[in-house]
């Protein structure tokens, strides 16, 4: 048995072939390795693929063993800190399981040059949504991610080529890019560029009526610039936005818009962990380190 753990903005995901179960990261504070038998006895459990914060330490799929400082360079930065990931990590490694560490994409990931223009493309948990779409929809995708953020991902050929980050460019519902009145709160000390990144979503932003139209917008303005790169590759959209965004997006791109569901990352998370336990050295270009 594979167990997949999503290490989502609001809550925890956890998938295995049996079943699948989450909790909101404050509840994850008090979890146990035991908490796993939600899905298989622990002792049936061949390997987990979890992901923690950003992943920018790591650009391999890595023995959980060999990651240090849980596979991030700092917790400073982009994110709201609970803790409940944390705990579910550490209970993890401690548990003497099997499990990889997800990495995240960064300028140190072997994505296009190009796009390392920017420190960070996606967080681990994008690789397992990007696992489990090209499995559904081939090897050419672009993958929106659209919920309290929106990141979105370009895969060719089966490998990963670059992503958008949340705060590089479209808003989700809560977090987004600094614009000019967030950079000028920051420099008069009003709040933190954290903080500004946490109220730069669209609820923050805009009138209640134009927040979904805005969002589906810049979703897919972001597939829009990726289809540059991949005119031919099919069109996704994941997170608990996607739904809700889906009819617009297809119309502002004028083609079929595939949907997966909340737990698209976990699910492919598991999968991750399934082919790596049973020997394959490559997922979507990354290496695994073991």
């Amino acid at each position: 048995m594979f167990i997949g753990i999503d290490h989502g903005t609001t809550a925890m995901r956890f998938s295995g072939e049996p079943g699948m179960f989450k909790i909101s990261r404050e509840t994850a504070k008090e979890f146990s390795i035991e908490d796993l038998t939600r899905i298989c006895p622990v002792d049936e459990i061949e390997g987990i693929a979890l992901c923690y914060s950003m992943g920018d330490n790591i650009s391999s799929i890595t023995d959980i063993r060999k990651v240090k400082n849980r596979g991030i360079i700092s917790r400073e930065g982009a994110g709201h800190h609970i803790g409940g990931g944390t705990k579910v990590f550490d209970e993890v490694a401690k548990s003497k399981i099997p499990a990889i560490v997800i990495p995240g994409l960064h300028r140190g990931s072997p994505t296009d040059p190009r796009f390392k223009a920017y420190s960070h493309q996606a967080s681990p948990e994008k690789i397992g949504i990007a696992y489990e779409v090209t499995r559904v929809l081939g090897d050419d995708v672009v993958v929106s991610d659209v919920s309290s953020n929106t990141v979105t991902l370009l895969i060719s050929a089966g490998k990963l080529v670059g992503a958008f980050d949340a705060c590089i460019f479209a808003p989700g519902s809560l977090h987004g890019a600094l614009d000019v009145d967030a950079i000028r709160r920051i420099d008069a000390g009003e709040c933190t560029a954290n903080e500004a990144f946490q109220q730069a979503g669209v609820n923050f932003s805009l009138p209640e009526k134009e927040r979904t139209r805005s969002v589906a917008m810049f979703a897919a303005m972001e597939c829009a610039a990726l289809l540059l790169l991949n005119t031919r590759a099919r069109v996704a959209l994941a997170g608990s936005l996607a739904p809700i965004i889906a009819p617009e997006v297809k119309t502002l791109l004028g083609c079929d818009v595939s949907l997966f569901d909340e737990w698209c990352a976990s699910n492919g998370l598991a999968r991750i962990a399934r082919d790596v336990f049973r020997g394959k050295a490559e997922i979507l270009g990354l290496d695994v380190d073991l």
